[in-house]
């Protein structure tokens, strides 16, 4: 058996859904990439526009580089699409977010998968792994590997996995056998453009990050701009509306990984109950979870917005204490919730009234 079958063999055996392996060489994609940074659609994600040598070529990372072994993990679960929730007293947390994080989970299968090669290789085998932290355009690997083609929502698709899935990937000196990139199968579907609440899909496969509520929602540390919020819904971190809709993932596989099920309370989280965590509950609840990414002051921040969306009455109180918060961003945030939900109060009363005065008049 060759090495890159066994290696293949072992990644499956570890967990992996999906393993394809890349030769090291230069591809389209990693120009546009700086392209896409100069254009400024990373935002004020800093680490995307650092070490853009490196993230454009491998061998920067590992001198000796020959083989990018590229490996996905499913962790979609059996439960309802965010496009499918329906209670305005409640937020949506992004589905890779609702169990352990993804990140400790896939880099212990990458280094025991990376023991392994060393174990096997004839070789002195020199390589590093990551799992969306290191300084690589992680999908471009992947459809390079054979794992997907780019969706024109920038996710990698498989025609048989759909795009719930995690990569992580391997560079090595080692020459193995390559795979090759599968065809675009997205054809003339534009569901994921035309789903999405902010336009953040500019054009097929550009994604302006400054516009995408994962963005807003994770990585911005300011204020969300007033302009974008009404268009959030109810979503506290992340989004997965491109998603849900895509074709390709209505009979895509679930998970075999207990870690990315649910935790208690995160599937349709309690709009009231999240904004009233202290911050040692925040730690506690998201403790080991993607989700303390976002910062207590910053989930705190999307939660009003959540509320003010649901125009909800009920949520008044609740963010009358958010308002007097020892944190701006939060207190600035319930603000504007109170104020929209006042607003929309105050349309329903003065047209009931309306409505009420037309009626005696017709009597």
């Amino acid at each position: 058996m060759s090495l890159t079958r066994k290696i293949k063999e072992q990644a499956h055996e570890l967990g992996f859904d999906l393993v394809g392996i890349a030769p090291v060489e230069p591809v389209p994609e990693l120009s546009f990439y700086k392209e896409w940074v100069e254009a400024g659609y990373a935002g004020k994600m800093a680490y995307l526009t650092r070490n853009i040598e490196k993230r454009t070529d491998v061998t920067k990372v590992v001198p000796t580089a020959r083989s990018v072994i590229a490996c996905a993990m499913i962790y979609a679960t059996d439960h309802p699409l965010s496009t499918e929730a329906d209670n305005p007293k409640q937020g949506w947390i992004s589905r890779y977010a609702w169990g352990d994080d993804y990140h400790d989970i896939l880099e212990k299968k990458l280094s025991q998968l990376f023991d392994f090669v060393r174990t096997e290789s004839d070789e002195d085998v020199i390589g590093r792994y990551y799992v969306d932290t290191g300084p690589v355009v992680d999908r471009v690997v992947a459809k390079y590997a054979g794992i997907g083609w780019f969706g024109k929502n920038t996710c990698i698709l498989n025609q048989q996995k759909g795009s719930w899935f995690f990569l992580g990937e391997i560079i090595t000196n080692l020459e193995l056998e390559y795979d090759d990139p599968v065809p675009d199968r997205c054809g003339t579907c534009n569901l994921c453009i035309e789903a999405c609440p902010t336009d953040a899909i500019l054009e097929p496969y550009v994604l302006d990050s400054r516009l995408c509520i994962s963005y807003l929602t994770i990585e911005l540390r300011d204020e969300i701009p007033v302009e974008l919020r009404d268009q959030m819904g109810n979503h506290l971190f992340g989004c997965d509306i491109c998603q849900d809709v895509c074709p390709w993932n209505r009979k895509s596989p679930k998970t075999h990984e207990p870690a990315f099920e649910p935790r208690d309370g995160l599937f349709k989280p309690d709009l009231k109950g999240m904004a009233r965590l202290s911050v040692d509950e925040f730690r506690e609840t998201f403790r080991k979870s993607p989700v303390k990414r976002s910062k207590y002051k910053g989930f705190l921040r999307n939660v009003a917005v959540a509320m003010g969306n649901s125009e909800d009455p009920e949520f008044l109180p609740v963010l009358q204490e958010l308002e007097e918060h020892e944190e701006p961003l939060v207190a600035e945030h319930a603000k504007w919730a109170i104020d929209k939900i006042k607003r929309k109060t105050a349309a329903f009363d003065k047209k009931e009234f309306t409505e009420t005065g037309q009626q005696h008049r017709k009597s």
